[in-house]
């Protein structure tokens, strides 16, 4: 209890802690302490009081005798007064059976507040003793699910934006946090291994596929198999590849998103016999370090067809969700989750470093997450797979009124999921999914211009009209100079003609790199 209180009155690990003091407790230590400036010997006394009950009594809780929590608004949400916070609090501990109001002697809590998180957002925390006055215990069954659903019912009562009860996003730890900081990145590692994860699988028509496909973008993989098997594969970890003289950090699929687990990932690809066998063979090579065993459409390069034809498929998908049921949530899941990814392959095409467009990709993520997937599947949708497949493997010759069209067409879908967030009252989704659509169709904007705007070719036409007074030499002669201008000297590199995908089917053996993976790392 002592040590809870002098890191909640103390300067907190990034110096983020301002002017803390309390909001609510009981009656007692609110008389004493009121809303002055606490230091530790102020601290030291608070735990004292909190703990006293408990060492009157010599009452054991099993698992401590300390209940902790914070109650926090979205960084967007602003700040609320002392006396908002303050009603909150007592709201909170009475409706979690704290206080004499359900007629059992009453427990001795605080709540302190200390300025805003690192991330901006305006929170208090919840101090209390499990002991209640009569050395009675405090009822802990449950109680995680109960402070959840007494935050729900005062988000209404207050007019707070309201948690999404039906999707969850992954967190990530403080850990995670300094790394991607320390390391200078823009996000932290769990982020980009979900946008990758999520973009092979969507990718992928079957599992094999997607092991090949995780492994062609340089991801470190590893399959988990059942108890004393190896021809049994029921999960799987992936880590990016570390820097020098550092490990890999493992992730598992369910860490890195509730979509991703393999279970949820298997009910969208094809199983067959054939095709279990094929990806327990590619498992297989993943954890020895061996080459793909049979490269297949990941190797091939779309042709231009594909591009209005998996478009169209885009069109149709964001017309049928106009007619899809708010509450359908697996449809909308779906729907979110193959956008996420087309986004995310997008975002690996035009982004050096992840910049708007995985944004947009994690944005939609959260709207693909559920906290609990139905049994039964969701209403048939048509797939926007395909998109995700042709972004991955195009280059930057694409023309420019097949990149305008494919775009605009997952543009409209995310529009699509984000009225549908605002139907139903998720104003947290709307602001995030509008910012994050409207910065990524900037970007893809930029983009397309950069690549399609060229040159117009000189002419002796053109330089006659420019210099009429020149000479036909020196016409000549500026005019190889024009042409020249930002050439090089070397000679242009001779390829083989690329292999063309007209539609999904087999394909040849391709020699891949090796993999190298580096010495087991830390499971997450």
């Amino acid at each position: 209890m002592a040590g809870l209180m002098i890191y909640l009155t103390g300067p907190g690990r990034a110096n983020e802690h301002e002017e803390p003091h309390l909001v609510a407790g009981d009656s007692a230590l609110m008389a004493w302490h009121d809303d002055n400036e606490l230091n530790r010997d102020a601290a030291l006394d608070i735990a004292n009081a909190l703990d006293r009950a408990k060492q009157f009594y010599k009452t054991d809780v099993d698992g401590g005798h300390v209940f902790h929590c914070s109650l926090s608004l979205a960084a967007e949400e602003g700040q609320l007064t002392d006396e908002q916070w303050g009603a909150i609090a007592n709201d909170f501990m009475k409706d979690m059976d704290f206080t004499e109001d359900g007629g059992k002697a009453p427990a001795r809590w605080v709540a302190v507040r200390h300025g805003l998180s690192k991330n901006g957002n305006d929170h208090i925390h919840i101090v209390a003793s499990m002991v209640r006055d009569d050395g009675t215990k405090w009822n802990s069954w449950k109680s995680k699910y109960k402070s959840q659903q007494v935050a729900r019912a005062l988000e209404k009562k207050y007019g707070l934006i309201k948690l999404d009860a039906v999707r969850a996003e992954r967190g990530y730890t403080p850990a995670e946090q300094a790394k991607a900081a320390r390391q200078g990145l823009p996000e932290v590692e769990r982020h980009s291994l979900a946008r990758k994860v999520r973009t092979c699988a969507t990718a992928s028509t079957d599992e094999a596929e997607f092991v090949r496909r995780a492994r062609q973008e340089g991801l470190l993989v590893r399959p988990r198999y059942a108890a004393g098997r190896t021809d049994v594969v029921t999960g799987y970890s992936v880590a990016e590849r570390p820097r020098k003289g550092e490990r890999a950090v493992w992730f598992g699929g369910n860490s890195l998103g509730r979509d991703l687990a393999l279970p949820k990932l298997r009910s969208d690809w094809e199983s067959t016999p054939e095709s279990a066998t094929a990806a327990v063979a590619e498992w297989n090579a993943a954890a020895r370090n061996r080459r793909p065993v049979a490269p297949g459409r990941e190797t091939l390069q779309p042709s231009a067809e594909l591009w209005s034809k998996y478009a169209t498929d885009i069109s149709a998908l964001r017309e049928k969700l106009a007619t899809t049921p708010h509450n359908d949530h697996a449809a909308w899941a779906q729907a979110a989750r193959e956008t996420a990814a087309a986004f995310g392959a997008w975002s690996k095409r035009i982004e050096p470093t992840p910049g708007p467009l995985a944004d947009a990709a994690r944005e939609l993520s959260k709207s693909a997450q559920l906290r609990r997937y139905p049994k039964q599947p969701a209403a048939a949708l048509p797939s926007a797979r395909g998109a995700t497949m042709i972004l991955l493997a195009a280059t930057s010759k694409s023309e420019r009124a097949a990149y305008a069209l494919m775009f605009r067409q997952l543009a409209q879908t995310a529009r699509a999921i984000h009225d549908m967030h605002k139907a139903t009252d998720d104003l947290r989704r709307v602001r995030g999914l509008a910012a994050a659509v409207t910065a990524a169709s900037r970007t893809v904007e930029t983009s397309a211009t950069t690549q399609t705007i060229k040159a117009q070719p000189v002419t002796m036409e053109a330089l006659r009209e420019q210099h009429p007074g020149a000479s036909e030499e020196a016409l000549r002669a500026r005019l190889i100079a024009e042409r020249s201008r930002g050439g090089s000297p070397i000679p242009t590199a001779l390829t083989r003609a690329e292999k063309t995908l007209q539609q999904a089917g087999p394909a040849g053996p391709q020699e891949p790199h090796m993999d190298h993976h580096p010495k087991p790392g830390i499971e997450r």
